[in-house]
């Protein structure tokens, strides 16, 4: 049975891998409809709780893919959930790269970068939305997003903690004040 689980786990985290364009973000709303809807591995509280974890966990955004493994499968699951998410990103990343690097700064390579950058932007906006839409977030949580997403639209470079931060201490005031 571990070993159907683990066979699961690669046969859905390694191609995510090669998608995954602007980074573990990118992923969440397709990996959230996998784990919880598909293969019914995690309730969306428990996407939720996970999530949550590998956000606040030093590393990358997509480690929440280690968090599912190791949920799904135990040790063996987060170390294989682990290989299949990097590996094949990592050795397509060492290819290309190779042959970019030669070419970069020609029409074909400028068109690339152009047309991916909206793939990302709306593969993390999708993320988003999926993550807002799981169960037991109301409108507080929504209008929370929308107030520090605006936020961080119109101020970019303001550092994150900032947002984190403000977003926290609007969510509790409101929370407290009993909305």
């Amino acid at each position: 049975m571990r070993e159907d689980r683990l066979l699961a786990l690669v046969l859905l985290l390694a191609p995510f891998s090669l998608v995954s364009f602007g980074g573990g973000p990118s992923l969440y709303a397709s990996l959230q409809a996998e784990v919880v809807h598909h293969y019914r591995w995690l309730t969306p509280n428990e996407f939720i709780d996970l999530f949550a974890i590998s956000r606040a966990a030093p590393g990358p955004g997509i480690m929440l893919s280690t968090l599912i493994g190791w949920k799904v499968a135990g040790w063996w699951g987060a170390l294989v959930a682990t290989i299949a998410i990097f590996t094949p990103a990592s050795i397509m990343c060492v290819v290309f790269m190779r042959y970019y690097s030669r070419h970069q700064g020609k029409r074909w390579t400028v068109i690339l970068e152009a047309g991916l950058a909206p793939v990302a932007v709306g593969l993390i906006i999708a993320g988003a939305l999926s993550l807002l839409m799981l169960e037991g977030n109301g409108p507080l949580v929504w209008m929370t997003a929308a107030l520090v997403g605006g936020a961080v639209v119109a101020r970019p470079k303001m550092h994150p903690f900032i947002f984190l931060g403000a977003g926290s201490a609007l969510f509790m005031a409101i929370s407290l004040a009993g909305f």
